[in-house]
């Protein structure tokens, strides 16, 4: 089962554009549809309403629902997609996790992005985590420990654990200066490890068609400002370093900083719209 939910930290769009690409792409049938009135803060994040002259005339409502989803292959998996709830985590943990089991799912999967000090023009790096040490690989920056906000699929990912089920997940380091934004590359990246790692066809065409026309456009936009440049030369530079000595430790306080950073930038975008 993957849980692609929207609301937590996910630069350059990782968990959204998946979600989407999956739902546009592939064969898919609801299989559960939680009470969002039950888990959802509207005032919090208020849904989009289209006004028409003199009417309300549309309103797109937040759903959380589970998909049976089949790929192009015929292989049928679980989606978990929509917004992260608001309230009863855990009684919505337990709902699912009672769900995935009666349905006879053997492993959870998510994926997100997070904003880190890395350019674009260098090969994308990708953080996992999971319940065992079997599915994990090996990671390009090492972590020992950090506390951060919490997310509700790392909240899932832990009651699994607890109760014996196999859980992993993906993380994207996504260039930070274009974090508030899609950054196809990082889905891209992501959805072709998911597919290697579970034996799932994900759509990965307009992924790579985007991702192509993403970065012809940075490079454009590169050649002609002259401040972005002399950044991304910087990053490259010190991207370049750490990948000669073998690792890269950001400490726990840059790591926490940055991730508190792009929650705050997120929250106040949010409120803007």
């Amino acid at each position: 089962m993957m849980h692609l939910l929207e609301g937590y930290v996910d630069a350059g769009g990782v968990t959204r554009t998946l979600a989407e690409q999956i739902l546009e792409h592939c064969e898919h049938t609801p299989l559960v549809e939680f009470d969002t009135d039950q888990l959802h803060d509207y005032r919090a994040r208020r849904p989009t309403m289209t006004f028409d002259t003199s009417r309300w005339i549309d309103v797109t409502m937040p759903e959380l629902t589970l998909h049976k989803v089949t790929d192009a292959a015929g292989h049928d998996f679980l989606l978990l997609a929509g917004p992260e709830p608001d309230a009863q985590w855990t009684r919505a943990v337990d709902a699912i996790l009672e769900v995935a089991r009666g349905l006879g799912v053997s492993m959870l999967v998510t994926a997100s992005g997070v904003p880190m000090g890395v350019p674009h023009t260098r090969p994308l790096l990708v953080t996992t985590h999971g319940t065992r040490s079997d599915l994990t690989g090996e990671n390009p920056i090492l972590i020992d420990r950090v506390s951060v906000p919490g997310s509700f699929s790392a909240l899932l990912e832990i009651r699994a654990g607890e109760r014996g089920m196999a859980a992993r997940g993906f993380v994207a380091h996504v260039p930070h200066y274009l974090a508030q934004g899609t950054f196809t590359p990082a889905a891209l990246r992501v959805a072709s490890m998911i597919s290697d790692a579970v034996g799932i066809a994900l759509p990965l065409s307009d992924l790579e068609d985007t991702s192509t026309a993403t970065l012809q456009a940075l490079g454009k936009e590169l050649s002609g400002d002259s401040d972005l440049a002399q950044l991304i030369t910087g990053l490259e530079a010190s991207y370049d370093e750490l990948q000669a000595k073998g690792n890269s430790v950001p400490s726990v306080d840059e790591i926490g900083q940055a991730v508190e950073r792009f929650l705050a930038e997120h929250d106040e975008n949010r409120g803007e719209a």
